[in-house]
């Protein structure tokens, strides 16, 4: 395969979901050329492609002005748990309004009862800063936004790896057309380049492995950003802790929080401290305050847990069902209806699955920087914050005008081109392995054998069960193994097989990086459990674990919380 086209661009954003759309209408704004690169469609891409109907947001008339103090509040909720530099929840929460305001104007419905109406993931008593919205339509403003503003969309791009040149800047990137039955090679020269392609689906298994794409979020989200940003000797982060999802057991939707009623027991008693009836105001925090429940009580003999709307009001119960779609739970209201569910009677159990590795990846700055030049990162690869599509965003928003402002800076006007040996050595290499699966075509071996093995391993030697340095060893070598054996056998008869075997070595990648850092944490916290050091080491209270990779080696390290 050979490269026969090349295209060039100031800011090269790879992934259209909510922050990859963001910035991408922030620097067209900023008069930057910008190209987006999406394997989907932007139309419908990303964890937002079937809606979102909460959004994170501190708004000045509504919470009053004292933002330190809604800092120590929103603290204790969904979107600002442990795993999250506060100086990156400030960044975002505090720009969180102007998102708002943004996306009001570009036709999303940011207050569909007439005003700011915020709900759930809040204690009692305390201000609420869940925006309740109408999001079904989020995908597609932003995308008409965008091309409104000139950026130019590719659709059926997947980008395989982050080009440098011999300085170790940011030079562009590599891409593979995946719109035709045969793919083509094409090379983005862009001084400028933005990650935000989205956490890890397909790494673990689901709660039906039968059918891979079954997913609480966007199945085609799977780590590349991640690995191409690690190989390019970008620091990840947290990427040993579990990030699960919470939903109605083998239905694999998320969603928790658009539901109004009590997490309970088999009996129908509220488990958790904090509400004693149905709310729609608040919901349930119980969910966020000890994510561990559903597995901690399945394990202790004292389960299952359940969804208990039998106490909701009639009235809540429609505006919740009405309310569903615009989080993507359409299909859960489908099979309410469908085998007539009374939820006035009956209870939902409720458990997690799908280890996604959300907010677990890139190491970014306050201005959406990674440790190399010209490479910026937002939304669910980014693994220092949280904050779903408000951070996804305002990063995006931020990293915009970052990058805006390093090539200002750039002295002497200097050309970034991908034409050096650095990133041609890069170019080469890539395309060879594109090859080799394209002459095995279906001849080779499928993908999907090696993503269910992949999941197999994941779940039995780095679950959220068991690890411990013997049982994270082993899966480390059998993932080894079926690595070398998937680059050796797989094969792709057409660009759509092609992009799935791709999917799956990231996935092998980025598995890698788990076991090395799941085997470097020796304690337990939160839901990271080892059998062999079962308690807390107080020494790491506050501090991140990042891996990197420098001249070849392979570096781990914690760092203070910021």
């Amino acid at each position: 395969m050979q490269v026969k086209r090349r295209i060039q661009t100031d800011f090269l954003v790879i992934g259209g979901g909510v922050g990859g759309m963001q910035a991408a209408i922030e620097a067209a704004a900023l008069g930057l050329r910008v190209v987006v690169a999406e394997k989907a469609d932007t139309r419908r891409s990303g964890c937002a492609g079937s809606g979102n109907d909460h959004f994170a947001c501190y708004i000045p008339e509504y919470h009053g002005t004292n933002f330190e103090f809604v800092l120590r509040e929103i603290a204790g909720t969904l979107e600002s748990d442990q795993w999250q530099d506060i100086s990156l929840l400030r960044v975002w929460m505090g720009r969180s309004f102007e998102i708002v305001q943004k996306w009001e104007e570009w036709g999303i419905n940011m207050r569909p009862s007439g005003t700011w109406c915020f709900e759930g993931h809040t204690y009692p008593g305390q201000k609420k800063y869940y925006l309740k919205i109408k999001g079904d339509n989020i995908k597609s403003a932003l995308t008409k936004k965008a091309l409104n503003c000139g950026v130019e969309i590719m659709n059926k791009m997947t980008v395989t790896d982050i080009l440098k040149n011999a300085n170790g800047q940011v030079c562009g990137a590599l891409g593979l057309d995946i719109s035709k039955d045969v793919p083509e090679a094409v090379v983005f020269d862009a001084p400028t380049v933005l990650i935000a392609t989205g956490l890890i689906s397909r790494m673990y298994p689901g709660v039906n492995p039968g059918f891979l794409f079954n997913t609480s979020c966007c199945p085609a989200a799977t780590g590349g950003g991640h690995a191409m940003a690690f190989r390019a000797g970008a620091r990840l982060i947290n990427m040993e802790i579990p990030a699960p999802y919470v939903g109605p057991k083998y239905f694999q939707r998320g969603g928790r929080g658009s539901w109004i009623g009590l997490v309970s027991d088999i009996n129908g008693s509220p488990i958790g401290p904090y509400m004693d009836k149905p709310s729609r105001e608040y919901g349930d925090i119980l969910v966020d305050v000890w994510p561990e429940i559903f597995r901690d009580k399945y394990q202790d003999g004292s389960g299952p847990v359940y969804m208990n709307c039998t106490r909701t009001d009639d009235e809540d119960l429609e505006y919740m069902l009405d309310s569903f779609p615009s989080e993507g739970l359409a299909s859960v209201v489908d099979y309410i209806d469908q085998y007539n569910v009374d939820l006035k009677r009956q209870m939902i159990e409720f458990y997690s699955y799908n280890n996604d590795l959300n907010a677990r990846g890139i190491e970014i700055s306050t201005d959406a920087s990674t440790n190399i030049p010209g490479l910026f990162a937002t939304g669910n690869a980014v693994g220092n914050t949280r904050g779903s599509s408000t951070a996804a965003a305002v990063f995006g928003m931020v990293a915009a005008r970052s990058a805006a402002d390093y090539i200002k800076k750039m002295s002497g006007g200097e050309q970034f081109t991908s034409g050096d040996d650095a990133s041609n050595a890069c170019i080469c290499q890539r395309l060879e392995l594109v090859d080799g699966i394209l002459k095995r075509g279906s001849g080779g071996a499928g993908w999907r054998e090696a993503n269910g093995t992949l999941q197999s391993i994941m779940h039995d030697y780095a679950g959220y069960d068991v690890r411990s340095d013997r049982i994270l060893r082993a899966g480390l070598h059998y993932l080894g193994l079926l690595r070398d054996c998937s680059l050796s056998e797989l094969g792709a008869s057409n660009a759509h097989e092609l992009c799935r075997v791709l999917e799956v070595l990231e996935m092998m990648e980025t598995a890698r990086i788990v076991f090395i850092t799941s085997i470097n944490r020796r304690e337990s916290r939160g839901l990271f459990k080892r059998q062999d050091y079962p308690e807390q080491d107080h020494r790491l209270d506050h501090k991140y674990q990042t891996i990197g990779e420098v001249d070849g080696k392979i570096i781990v390290d914690f760092r203070d919380r910021r």
